[in-house]
């Protein structure tokens, strides 16, 4: 059973590389197994690891569900390979599991981009609905959002990580089920996020309002148009608390 249906804004946020820097812990893994120098286009590998890391998932369906762990490692370990083959750097997949493991095992030395967690309780403040929307397995996914203390800022009805949900961004029914749970309507609906795949696309697709974190200023892969994009939490503020 869902919240009262009210009038208020949702306003929901994605949470890696929207709350917090996820290039950070695949730099050091990629340091770590390949001995990549300052020189190595990090962010460019990443953004490529990103796609994959979409397309793979979103071929599968379901690869956050639970249950799926076996699919999850074998789309992690592909996501690597094909990103860094890219760059001309072949893995094997003894090496691009390591990676993996690395990575994971970086991803709750994390905090928050800064303002965000200040815009977060400035549009509670405000009267709007805030919460999450996140794909991984659920698990894994709030031990992040416990590292970023957002759990402490968010009600925990609030956040929706699909692996729980049974859904995965960018199926519109991820969406429904949030306006379900917390009683928004899809039109007064703001969702932020850095990945076009999975959050520009999924948000248009349900009938919100999509607003591109493009902090790392890359090019749209498909012809959709966002209503909005920002590139930094200076700029969401502005938009949002307008």
């Amino acid at each position: 059973m869902g919240e009262k249906r009210t009038n208020a804004k949702g306003i929901f946020f994605d949470v890696d590389d929207t709350l917090y820097d996820h290039l950070q812990p695949l730099r050091e893994a990629l340091r770590h197994v390949l001995g990549t120098g300052e020189d190595f286009p990090y962010e460019a590998v990443y953004h490529r690891f990103r796609y994959y890391s979409d397309k793979l998932s979103a071929s599968h369906g379901a690869v956050n569900a639970a249950g799926a762990e076996r699919d999850l490692q074998e789309m992690r370990i592909q996501r690597a390979k094909l990103a860094l083959a890219e760059f001309g750097i072949a893995v094997t997949d003894g090496e691009a599991a390591r990676i993996q493991e690395q990575y994971l095992e970086r991803q709750f030395r994390i905090s928050p981009f800064p303002g965000a967690t200040e815009l977060i309780g400035d549009l509670q403040a405000a009267g709007h609905v805030v919460g999450l929307i996140t794909n991984g397995p659920a698990e894994h996914q709030m031990a992040k959002i416990k590292a970023l203390a957002l759990d402490a800022a968010i009600p925990s009805g609030h956040i929706f990580v699909s692996g729980a949900v049974g859904y995965d961004k960018p199926d519109p029914r991820l969406f429904a089920r949030v306006n379900e749970q917390t009683g928004t309507d899809p039109s007064r609906c703001f969702y932020i996020g850095d990945s076009w795949r999975n959050d520009v696309i999924g948000a248009l697709d349900a009938g919100w309002t999509a607003i591109w974190f493009n902090h790392r200023q890359v090019e749209p892969e498909t012809e959709h148009q966002p209503q909005y994009t920002a590139g930094s939490y200076r700029e969401l503020a502005d938009l949002l608390l307008a």
